[in-house]
């Protein structure tokens, strides 16, 4: 693992538990309260928790992908990288594109997956909410204003579907600026075939987007939510939809979420 990656350690067990990687999705960092891990730093009690900052993104360096600020294929060298001997795996959102990959490629170093709110639509593109989602995506992609600010970035994000601002601290600024020029996680290739045939446990959390406002559910929550239940049926996972959480359960409800991490962690088949 090259110095440029950023990770923060969580461990009250002195290297004694097994090692749990997270890795965030776009807009945040590992450890940010807001939208990042955080809240999962409860479980340091029992493992040792890495909340690693993606490239780009936090107290990591930039990316090495020409024409990318963020880049789930770098993303997957670096997870690999910290799997070592073995370890969980949880990905959320964009970051769960690259757990994907690094658990297919590197199956024997992988204890658990774990998929929250996973942004990777290829997975289930056949889905018609999904397809129609992929179809809004790469239209708003293709009509996006050339050299937007991070500013403005941020303000359009949370505008176009009814949310609040966010606070533009220069890390907030940083890791949107990630967001405005990263790998579309949603054209990602999904190894459904090799996952399905890992004989470790897997677990997809869904929010249930019940508080959601409605436009964000309607555009944000619908496609993840389909896409969150269809890659679970077919890489073999439990599907766990939390009631009360929109696309950050792990923030929303670290309660729910934090005991299913514990549950599988600790299981025999792990």
């Amino acid at each position: 693992m090259e110095r440029d990656v950023h990770v923060t350690v969580w461990d009250e067990t002195c290297g004694a538990g097994p090692r749990a990687i997270l890795v965030h999705g776009s807009t945040t960092w590992g450890d940010d309260p807001v939208f990042g891990f955080a809240a999962q730093r409860p479980l340091a009690a029992r493992y040792r928790v890495l909340a690693m900052d993606r490239r780009g993104h936090g107290r990591s360096g930039p990316s090495r992908s020409p024409g990318y600020t963020s880049d789930y294929e770098a993303d997957a060298e670096d997870i690999a990288a910290l799997l070592g001997d073995g370890a969980h795996l949880v990905g959320h959102s964009y970051g769960a594109t690259g757990a994907m990959l690094a658990a297919a490629r590197h199956p024997g170093s992988v204890l658990s997956l774990t998929l929250i709110e996973p942004g990777s639509y290829q997975a289930a593109a056949d889905d018609p909410v999904v397809a129609a989602a992929l179809r809004a995506n790469r239209e708003s992609t293709a009509r996006m204003p050339a050299g937007p600010t991070p500013e403005a970035y941020l303000r359009a994000a949370t505008a176009s579907v009814g949310l609040p601002p966010l606070e533009p601290d220069p890390r907030r600024l940083r890791a949107a600026e990630a967001a405005m020029r990263e790998r579309h996680c949603w054209e990602a290739p999904v190894p459904v075939a090799e996952l399905a045939a890992a004989p470790w446990p897997k677990l997809v959390i869904s929010g249930t987007w019940e508080t959601a406002p409605a436009l964000y559910r309607e555009r944000g929550g619908e496609p993840l939510m389909a896409c969150a239940r269809v890659t679970a049926a077919r890489i073999g996972a439990r599907l766990l939809r939390v009631p009360g959480s929109g696309h950050y359960a792990h923030v929303d409800r670290p309660d729910a979420v934090n005991a299913a991490l514990d549950d599988l962690w600790s299981s025999p088949a792990a």
